[in-house]
């Protein structure tokens, strides 16, 4: 009998209000119990109701980033999905070794001579919230398994976009999968597209 192959991580790419960098002081005042400048950032959606003032919060911090950056609908509900078709499916379990198509992107594409934000923005998406990219620690692995890995925010979502469709970059010649660069793009674009329409922001979170 052979020997268990662990299947490569899950991926989502989830819509935010919120850039988390601008949530990270209130956060870290809110674990001590000093909780207004937070629920004044997520006033109207009704998100973190175990806060009590005074209290340390009982949520950890990449949770309540989570909770907090999140593109709630009116009244709270769950936000919408930028993408619950076929590019969700591919994008979240890319036919690389880890399942991660942002990593793939960033390691087998050539960036255009000059100015060009393609991998920085790539980075930012796979591992701004790590404690590199935070320069804190706390923020991306929470309970339950939760893990982030990075973000854009509406303003980096379009200069991606952009990006990625000018065609300045190219594919190194060593690419494993063949047509694999190609279509990382394709379907990233659609929820870069989505995000651009929606005026949000996108987070990058991993499911083992």
């Amino acid at each position: 009998m052979g020997s268990y192959i662990r299947p490569s991580s899950f991926h989502t790419f989830d819509p935010i209000r919120l850039a988390p960098d601008s949530l990270i002081s209130a956060i870290n005042h809110s674990m001590t119990g000093s909780h207004g400048d937070l629920l004044g950032l997520v006033e109207g959606f009704d998100v973190l109701p175990e806060l009590i003032e005074g209290d340390p919060s009982p949520i950890d911090r990449a949770t309540s980033l989570f909770i907090s950056a999140l593109d709630w609908q009116d009244g709270g509900g769950a936000p919408r999905a930028l993408d619950g078709g076929h590019s969700r499916e591919r994008l979240g379990r890319f036919p690389s070794n880890d399942g991660n198509a942002i990593e793939y992107l960033l390691e087998f594409t050539i960036e255009s001579k000059g100015e060009s934000v393609l991998h920085p923005l790539l980075g930012k998406l796979v591992s701004g919230l790590s404690e590199g990219g935070m320069c804190q620690s706390g923020f991306s692995e929470g309970a339950g398994g939760i893990e982030l890995l990075g973000w854009l925010d509406s303003a980096d979502v379009g200069d991606l976009r952009k990006e990625i469709e000018r065609g300045g970059w190219s594919v190194k010649s060593d690419e494993p999968l063949d047509g694999g660069v190609q279509d990382a793009f394709r379907h990233l674009l659609v929820f870069l597209r989505s995000a651009s329409k929606r005026k949000c922001g996108i987070m990058m979170r991993r499911h083992s």
